[in-house]
């Protein structure tokens, strides 16, 4: 299968992949964002090396992977940021799923929309796509049948997208913000929330609500002792009606060792899993192996 590229204007896209991942609210904010894995202050983009092995890189959740990769700290104890692999000649690509919920969402997923996306998981398990999915813990708690059933399933691994969605860092697309000691709290909670759903599989990556940080936000988040994921591709399924688009979108911005960020939320993102159907077959015509974001994190 051959696609054509539509032009897409960059700054549009960026805009509705975070503001899908902000639930709707609020427009694209102009300076101080991190923008498609670039952080907005001086903080690392990433340390020079995976860090060894150690009890604080194992899964905060007990039954996890016993060890998976995680970035050493940045200057100061900094949370280190990871956006794609180090090794960029292996075709090795991560697609990345954020399952995003708010906090205060719970009466909008009563009246019937739908935050979760059954049949995008059930996609991924057809075509055997290992993938990393980005949850929040509200939305754990609101499908804890589907957290279990992701967490347990090897083909996946649960990161950490924060308990509540709201900013890690202000502005941030119209997001209500956290100060430090919240911030911490909310990470926590978040894993408390996969862990009473079930989820076994999880690992010790973070990604911050609309992609905001700054190192005030990375020093909050340190105590965690987690990885940030950024991402270098975005995917412009946020709102997207038109699978084809988004599929051309990630096929023309591929690269081997590429973080995909796309989405696990039917109403905001209702045409990924069509998407994934076509951009699935034609990477691996392309010779890319895809894989999650632990094992890339690893090369």
């Amino acid at each position: 299968m051959t696609l054509s590229v539509r032009k897409v204007a960059a700054v549009a896209v960026l805009g509705a992949a975070l503001t899908g991942c902000g639930g709707g609210a609020g427009a694209p904010q102009g300076a101080g964002q991190a923008r498609m894995g670039t952080p907005a202050a001086s903080g690392p983009a990433h340390a020079s090396a995976p860090a060894p092995p150690s009890a604080s890189a194992a899964s905060p959740q007990a039954g996890a992977p016993a060890q998976v990769p995680t970035l050493a700290p940045g200057p100061g104890g900094l949370t280190p940021v990871f956006e794609r692999a180090r090794q960029r000649t292996e075709k090795t690509v991560a697609l990345t799923f954020d399952a995003d919920m708010t906090s205060d969402q719970g009466p909008r997923a009563a009246s019937g929309e739908r935050f979760d996306n059954p049949e995008l998981i059930d996609a991924l398990r057809r075509l055997k796509v290992p993938s990393t999915v980005f949850m929040t813990g509200r939305w754990a708690e609101e499908y804890p049948d589907q957290a279990k059933a992701i967490g347990t399933d090897p083909n996946f691994e649960i990161a950490n997208h924060s308990y509540s969605h709201h900013a890690f860092k202000s502005p941030c697309y119209g997001l209500p913000a956290l100060d430090a000691p919240a911030a911490r709290a909310d990470v926590e909670r978040a894993f408390a929330a996969f862990k009473k759903a079930g989820a076994v599989n999880t690992v010790p990556y973070f990604r911050f609500p609309g992609g905001c940080y700054d190192d005030q936000a990375l020093r909050a988040l340190a105590p965690a002792k987690v990885t940030a994921v950024q991402w270098d591709v975005v995917s412009g399924d946020a709102f997207a009606k038109d699978p084809d688009a988004v599929a051309e979108q990630v096929l023309a911005g591929v690269k081997p060792g590429s973080v995909v960020v796309m989405h696990c939320t039917h109403s905001a993102a209702p045409v990924t899993g069509q998407a994934i159907e076509k951009i699935v077959p034609e990477l691996r015509k392309r010779g890319f192996r895809f894989v999650k974001v632990s094992e890339l994190m690893g090369k």
